[in-house]
């Protein structure tokens, strides 16, 4: 269940819908889609053309045209649940949300979630994509890439601070191979260091941590 209500990353959202079922009117007098507990259909938000901008506290002014890239997108999936992009815009709102900081693969989602913020009402964070952690192939990094994780890193004695050395190494904030706490890296933060490519981490990187 929690992983069919996860955040959609790149790629991962199918082809654009092609409208279809656009014209199909919304009828009160339809018996509810929910009849007998199950749904018939799932609700799409009506994406009109149009560029939707913002400005990213990382990667600056951002573009994109939902209608051109996905078209409606759904809203209310066929199990009747509130789909990712408008329960994330609702739980944010009703949290009072003012900075939301993720991964760069969710950038794109960035442009429907305002067109819903901006439907509801409701007040607009601000948004910062940071990039991500890749695997050889270009992916994001995951158990599938075979790569040396933190447990066992840990296993083999590697020091927590050279491991966020490294990473803060990647974000511009330490030294190469600099040995430092997380606490050491509070008055160094500053967003304008942070890069905005994403880093591609290696086994050779990974096993020279662990030498």
């Amino acid at each position: 269940i929690a992983a069919a209500a996860s955040a959609p990353h790149a790629g991962e959202e199918g082809p654009r819908y092609p409208g279809i079922c656009r014209a199909r009117p919304v009828d009160a007098s339809v018996p509810s889609p929910m009849a007998h507990g199950r749904s018939r259909v799932a609700l799409r938000f009506r994406v009109e053309p149009g560029e939707v901008c913002f400005d990213d506290l990382l990667q600056g002014r951002c573009c994109f045209d939902p209608a051109e890239e996905t078209g409606d997108f759904v809203a209310r999936r066929k199990d009747g649940a509130a789909a990712y992009q408008l329960a994330v815009v609702v739980d944010d709102a009703a949290m009072v949300i003012t900075h939301v900081v993720r991964g760069g693969d969710l950038l794109a989602s960035t442009a429907r979630q305002l067109l819903l913020y901006r439907a509801l009402s409701l007040p607009e964070p601000r948004f910062l994509h940071v990039p991500l952690m890749l695997g050889a192939d270009g992916e994001r990094l995951a158990k599938r890439h075979g790569a040396v994780s933190l447990g066992e890193l840990r296993a083999r004695g590697v020091p927590a601070e050279r491991v966020v050395g490294w990473l803060a190494a990647t974000c511009g904030l330490a030294d190469p191979d600099e040995v430092v706490s997380a606490r050491d890296l509070v008055p160094r933060f500053s967003v304008g260091l942070l890069p905005r490519a994403s880093t591609v981490v290696t086994d050779d990187l990974l096993l020279r941590l662990a030498a």
